[in-house]
């Protein structure tokens, strides 16, 4: 899961950040309302966190913005204002989802893993196939059975690859939905980490390379 924060108070952005990222989320972080309609022309998000009392351009003003020319993407509005009335507001912004501060990180990870499962056909949380099972609210792997310790990165790109039902996902996909903005495109790290995924999955791959198309979970 893509995920942007736009929060103005830097301490909190950042100790939330860190938290998602733990969660094997890519994670961007602006400070202002004008920044975060730039980011989100730049980048495809599944969540937007948005502060509503934002510089230089409000959070609400964002909010409508978003909804209305990136309908994929999901906002949860994160605010200090838990009145009725505010939580009305933001819903009738076209927000989905309103968490009022000071809130717990653990219901803020699964409203954001709720929001995911919205944005794309309904399908269990858990997913399974060819022996790999994935739960991504719990965060564990297995194989046939076997527990599997994956890093942040390996986990998220795992998702992503069986999330496709035997789609074809590109590098550059993967780079965009699995890495921070601040990711080389240049990089090799997207073959270096589909190496040490295969690895730890064991025999039979489970993933395959499609020379100049990109990867695919497959059998």
């Amino acid at each position: 899961m893509r995920v942007l924060i736009v929060e103005d108070e830097d301490y909190l952005a950042e100790a939330i950040a860190t938290g998602l990222r733990r969660e094997a989320m890519a994670v961007d972080v602006v400070g202002d309302g004008g920044r975060a309609l730039e980011q989100v022309e730049e980048c495809r998000y599944d969540v937007v966190i948005l502060d509503r009392d934002l510089p230089v351009v409000h959070g609400d003003e964002v909010c409508r913005r978003v909804v209305e020319e990136h309908p994929t993407t999901r906002v949860l509005m994160l605010t200090a204002s838990g009145r009725l009335d505010s939580r009305v507001e933001g819903f009738e912004l076209g927000a989905d989802d309103y968490l009022v501060k000071p809130f717990e990180f653990l219901e803020l990870v699964a409203r954001l893993r709720a929001l995911e499962r919205r944005s794309q056909p309904a399908r269990s949380p858990v997913i399974e196939a060819h022996g790999v099972r994935l739960d991504p609210f719990r965060r564990e792997v297995r194989r046939d059975g076997r527990p599997i310790r994956l890093s942040p990165k390996e986990f998220a790109i795992l998702q992503v690859l069986m999330e496709a039902d035997g789609g074809v996902i590109s590098s550059e996909d993967l780079l965009e939905r699995a890495w921070d903005a601040n990711a080389d495109p240049f990089t090799n790290s997207v073959r270096v980490t589909i190496s040490h995924l295969r690895r730890k999955l064991g025999d039979p791959w489970v993933i395959q390379t499609l020379s100049g198309a990109g990867y695919r979970f497959s059998a």
